[in-house]
């Protein structure tokens, strides 16, 4: 199952001229989930994956440079066709928000289904759960976690022909974890011909907030954390002030979670990043700084590293030290 991260918004809460406010598209097979959807989303996914379908949106704290690019895009979304329901999560006045937009853009032509969630599971389904935990932003917010469930392990057919198990449906009883019992009553068991079982990938998005334990514990051994990283050192009163992370307090995070990846976001157009990178880098080396429309392709954990698509012309100069278009993170 391919899975990958398109950094649609990238910007602190001021867009730059190449960078977009916050917004995150993880596509999963045929399946796309919005993270965050500030002003230009709709148009950063045009210039990158395109409009065809969107399944749900989390929105992460009700800051407009968070969310002021949805009304534009359900209404886009109506105008293109759509009918089937589109769910939409988020912490308490998320409601609150569209129904004022609707004064404005008028009623959408398919259904929303709109969840006002807080901490624990909001999405559990035969593939994944997403999770939800609360950050420290001044208001309400939420950090995500698209956490797979666990996979079979490898089945060995050699070795199961080998205690008299026969190729054809037996094979796939004991694939799905069942015992088998051959016409000489001898009893085979799964974990007799398959490895334990594979973990699946594990994607937490911060939002904007301070470093909080309840974030560290999400994010325990997650494959990749994008993390607020607003500011450097040099200016942690202002961090908390603002309730951000520096670039070094997200690496502290990734690293006391254990994290395989860290991914800094939410930049503020003060510092270069070289600077933001070095700084995170110090202290969790397995860090990078995208573009926006970026591309991060994870794969399942023993099939590699996760590996960055650039988006070419049009970027900010991010990799002049990865010059290759696409090369592994570490």
């Amino acid at each position: 199952m391919d899975l990958r991260l398109v950094f649609l918004g990238t910007a602190g809460a001021v867009p730059t001229v190449n960078r977009a406010p916050s917004g995150l598209l993880v596509i999963r097979g045929g399946e796309r989930l919005l993270f965050d959807c500030g002003e230009g989303t709709q148009r950063q996914l045009m210039r990158s994956v395109g409009l065809a379908r969107i399944d749900r949106v989390f929105i992460t704290h009700l800051h407009g440079d968070h969310f002021l690019g949805l009304p534009g895009l359900l209404k886009t979304l109506g105008l293109l066709g759509r009918e089937e329901p589109l769910e939409l999560y988020g912490p308490p006045g998320l409601e609150e928000i569209l129904q004022v937009s609707h004064r404005v853009f008028g009623r959408f032509p398919y259904p929303l289904e709109v969840h006002e969630v807080g901490a624990g599971i909001v999405v559990d389904t035969e593939a994944y759960q997403i999770t939800a935990a609360r950050t420290e932003h001044g208001i309400p917010s939420l950090a995500w976690c698209l956490h797979e469930r666990p996979r079979p392990g490898r089945f060995h057919p050699e070795q199961a022909i080998a205690l008299g198990v026969q190729p054809g449906p037996d094979f796939r009883h004991l694939q799905m974890g069942e015992s088998l019992v051959l016409p000489s009553g001898a009893v085979v068991e799964p974990e007799q011909v398959m490895d334990e079982a594979r973990g699946g990938r594990k994607i937490v998005v911060t939002g904007d907030t301070r470093p909080t334990e309840s974030v560290v514990t999400l994010s325990y051994r997650a494959t990749v954390l994008v993390h607020d990283s607003t500011f450097t050192d040099s200016e942690h009163p202002r961090a908390i002030e603002t309730r951000h992370s520096t670039s070094r307090e997200a690496a502290e995070v990734a690293a006391r979670a254990e994290a395989r990846l860290l991914v800094l976001t939410h930049l503020s157009s003060r510092h270069g990043r070289r600077e933001l990178l070095g700084e995170a880098r110090a202290v969790f080396r397995q860090t990078l700084l995208p573009s926006d429309l970026d591309h991060l392709v994870v794969p399942y954990p023993e099939k590699g590293e996760p590996e960055l698509i650039t988006a070419g012309a049009g970027g900010d100069g991010c990799y002049e030290d990865w010059p290759e278009t696409a090369k592994p993170v570490y």
